[in-house]
């Protein structure tokens, strides 16, 4: 058992000093620039920026976006098990339809649960 365990654990030691050696070169070899005020303004088209840097934008549109994303990667995860459970009606074929209703109704869930936290309204 520990002999499986070597080559994950020795891959996760890696993976961790890899990334922290990349944060630290970055950090030593980068850059050290500061920027004025005037180069930190949004620039559009020759004229000067009439916002400031840190515009307020509505939760609504990133929780939009979020349950957007969600449910189009729940139903992009249908198509392949349509194209599967019609070949595999002789075997498990009872199983991968129990399957999906679970997946499903997980999902009709997660629908009716924004919906009543009102997730889906603008106002």
């Amino acid at each position: 058992m520990v002999e499986q365990l070597v080559p994950v654990i020795f891959l996760f030691i890696f993976v961790i000093l890899f990334g922290a050696g990349l944060l630290f070169a970055v950090s030593f070899a980068g850059p050290r620039v500061i920027k004025t005020k005037r180069e930190l303004m949004p620039y559009e088209c020759g004229i000067p920026g009439q916002d400031t840097v840190d515009t307020k934008i509505p939760i609504k549109f990133y929780l939009t976006a979020i349950l957007f994303i969600l449910f189009d990667i729940e139903v992009v995860f249908m198509y392949p098990w349509a194209l599967i459970y019609s070949d595999s009606m002789k075997g498990f074929g009872g199983f991968i339809f129990f399957e999906m209703i679970v997946f499903m109704a997980i999902l009709i869930f997660g629908l009716f649960y924004v919906w009543k936290a009102k997730g889906l309204q603008w106002e």
